[in-house]
């Protein structure tokens, strides 16, 4: 694995190895670098060699090109997969938790580098890592719900964990935030400037994660969350959905009545399975059980009619207007919600290994 060229025929992951860094490219520029079941299991099978390579100090992963690391999985690929009746996502999904799974655990520093757009999947590849780089351009979301889709990857285990409600307030809008906001909800660690990028990765090829890292962090452009804790925090810990959207009508404040017109249009169904899988996830402790949960609910949603309508809405078609069915919060029942968390059946779940709390990574 060692040498400085790519070492894989699947150029949609550049693979090598520079100095001592390990380095992971998403190379689908063209895409935004989105996701494919390929590139899930090259990326798996690169960090499990260098797991016991000596050479491998260090890996860092990123994105090709201007526009971002990743901007998720493939939805085009779901979409038609779910509208066939298919099961190639389940099995897409399972390797995709595993390998976040894996990226949570690993036990060398795994340096993410959060430039630009990093939504989805691009979430799971990064913000699970032990080193997580943003820049004045990131724009870090879980936009799921807009799609008829549940927030996954590990992601309600990561904004179970953000501070107050804040990760719930994400969740149900899929509203991206920048570098300050991602630093504030848990999903980053340090500011880079997009300009340094270069001499960051430069640096970690030749000396540890830590002093690379002091280096070229610096203080993060001003964010939005903080200042709106307040309505928040009130608001989104409302038991329901629709508790939740009276509280920011009422709550007297423009943020908040633009937040309850952005739920007004996500599906009605994923905005109270999120809901319910964010409130699940604060009690199911390690990131495994988590991620269990996730691939229960991924693999009912391939099946609901909302998925293929709002991917065609937003991806295919791109009309914007998604007819979701049912199409009113009060027509989703609790069996409704309830069937997205049913067991799989034995030979059907996702099984990882037990765990009780992610490592600690020295660098």
């Amino acid at each position: 694995m060692n040498g400085s060229s790519a070492t894989n025929g699947n150029e949609d992951v550049l693979v090598r190895v520079e100095g001592r860094a390990g380095r992971l490219v998403l190379n689908r520029p063209k895409a935004l670098n989105a996701l494919n079941h390929s590139m899930v299991l090259r990326t798996a099978e690169a960090l499990t060699a260098w797991r016991d390579d000596p050479a491998v100090q260090t890996v860092v992963i990123s994105g090709a090109g201007e526009r971002g690391l990743c901007a998720g999985g493939d939805i085009r690929a779901i979409y038609e997969d779910a509208r066939t009746g298919g099961t190639a996502s389940a099995d897409f999904w399972r390797d995709e938790y595993r390998l976040n799974a894996l990226i949570a655990r690993y036990p060398k520093p795994y340096v993410a580098l959060m430039d630009g757009i990093v939504m989805g999947g691009g979430v799971g590849v990064s913000a699970h890592g032990s080193v997580r780089i943003v820049t004045e351009r990131s724009r870090v979301a879980m936009p799921e719900t807009g799609i008829g889709f549940v927030p996954d990857v590990g992601g309600t285990y990561l904004l179970a964990l953000a501070p107050g409600e804040l990760g719930t307030h994400l969740a149900l809008t899929g509203a991206p935030v920048g570098a300050a906001d991602a630093l504030l909800c848990g999903l980053a660690d340090h500011f880079v400037p997009a300009e340094r990028l270069g001499a960051l990765v430069v640096d970690l090829t030749q000396g540890p994660v830590h002093d690379a890292v002091a280096a070229h962090v610096g203080p993060a452009p001003a964010g939005e969350l903080a200042a709106h804790r307040e309505w928040i925090d009130h608001c989104y810990a409302a038991d329901t959905v629709e508790e939740v959207i009276a509280r920011l009508l009422a709550a007297g404040v423009p943020a908040a009545k633009e937040a309850a017109a952005t739920l007004a249009a996500k599906s009605p169904t994923a905005l109270k399975v999120t809901l319910a899988a964010l409130r699940r996830a604060r009690a199911l402790g390690p990131l495994e059980r988590v991620l269990e949960q996730e691939y229960r609910v991924s693999c009912a949603a391939l099946s609901s009619r909302d998925l293929v309508e709002g991917i065609r809405a937003q991806v295919i078609d791109k009309d914007r207007n998604p007819r979701w069915q049912p199409d009113r919060l009060s027509e989703v029942t609790q069996a409704d919600t309830a069937r997205y968390f049913a067991p799989l059946g034995d030979d059907r779940e996702l099984v990882l290994a037990a765990t009780d709390s992610l490592q600690e990574v020295p660098w």
